[in-house]
């Protein structure tokens, strides 16, 4: 790491500026958490509706009781066991963390990082830094600087390059201020690994399904992950998922529209588009996880107008890589 650079980042966002880095999940934009001028900034390069939470990102679990007003037993414990790592809680928040950084709201997201990178960013800059993905507000979160650079070049002060992510998808959330935990946003830490460390935790309805509902953390409300072309997701037997995918992309070829489908190594071969994409094995959720939003900026990179993807099982990590794929297609799925 450059440690000039690095102390550059913190001096930055200490002084009211933004500062994109990378995460072990996928890049964030970094604002001062207890500035909210920069939690405007960040709202504003980003195109992001306001009512839509920052997650505060810290760098120890000694920073965490200055921001919040208490710390319940399940957090302690998940802490322990997920921090650092992918796993965001939702507490309700002490007087310094300002509205513009909680989307109005009178609780506050933390996460702390496993990322060496992230870590010393935050440290540099104080403690405290809101970070949301480094994107344009709709558009996949991105995974690798080049993308942080096609969305925001020109709308941040610093862009720190630390290559590609190793998750490829944000974090989970989880909110625990009310009297049962309540998953709102499904990521690497699953609902089966939450289970075991704190037992029995729900799982909010927005998850699977459209919400109109103010969204309490980010991702929930509004369409997110969106590629340019039209995306539609395609759930099946895999007989009549291919049969009924290549139709359509002939239908398209007629029409001269640039066609795409997301797949898996055992079903790529099949599909006859202008451009098929692997996550890699079906089994291995993890690898598809980490592809996801790449391949999704690869199809804007190639000019492609119209996607078909495979649906996977609503487990484990799939139950992100849904999620996600579901909000990237404004919940257009066909069922056969």
């Amino acid at each position: 790491m450059d440690r000039q650079a690095l102390a550059q980042a913190g001096e930055i966002i200490k002084a009211g500026g933004l500062v994109a880095f990378p995460t072990e999940t996928v890049y964030g934009l970094g604002g001062d958490a207890l500035n909210p001028y920069s939690s405007q900034k960040i709202y504003a390069a980003k195109g992001r509706p306001s009512d839509n939470p920052l997650i505060v990102h810290i760098a120890e679990f000694e920073a965490l009781p200055r921001i919040v007003k208490e710390i319940p037993k399940a957090a302690a414990e998940l802490a322990h066991r997920y921090w650092p790592g992918p796993l965001t809680m939702i507490f309700n928040k002490a007087d310094c963390v300002p509205l513009a950084t909680t989307g109005g709201l009178d609780t506050v997201a933390v996460r702390m990082p496993s990322n060496k990178t992230a870590r010393s960013v935050i440290e540099a800059a104080g403690g405290y830094v809101a970070a949301p993905s480094a994107n344009r507000s709709g558009r996949p979160s991105p995974t690798s600087a080049k993308y942080v650079i096609e969305d925001l070049d020109g709308r941040v002060d610093m862009i720190i390059d630390g290559g590609e992510t190793d998750i490829g998808l944000e974090s989970t959330i989880i909110d625990l201020t009310g009297d049962k935990p309540v998953i709102l946003r499904p990521g690497y830490i699953t609902e089966e690994m939450l289970e075991e460390t704190i037992g029995s935790v729900d799982v909010d309805i927005a998850v699977v399904e459209n919400s109109d509902k103010a969204p309490r953390a980010p991702g929930m409300k509004y369409r997110h992950y969106a590629p340019r072309g039209s995306l539609t997701i395609v759930e099946g037997e895999e007989e009549l998922v291919t049969s009924f995918v290549n139709s359509q992309l002939s239908l398209y070829k007629e029409k001269g529209s640039k066609s795409g489908v997301i797949a898996t190594d055992e079903t790529a071969w099949q599909y006859q588009a202008d451009s098929v994409k692997s996550l890699g094995r079906r089994q291995d959720e993890r690898q598809i996880a980490r592809h996801l939003f790449r391949v999704l900026r690869e199809f804007d990179d190639e000019g492609v107008e119209v996607i078909f993807a495979e649906g996977f099982r609503r487990a484990g990590i799939g139950t992100a890589v849904m999620n996600r794929l579901l909000k990237a297609a404004g919940h257009h799925v066909i069922q056969l």
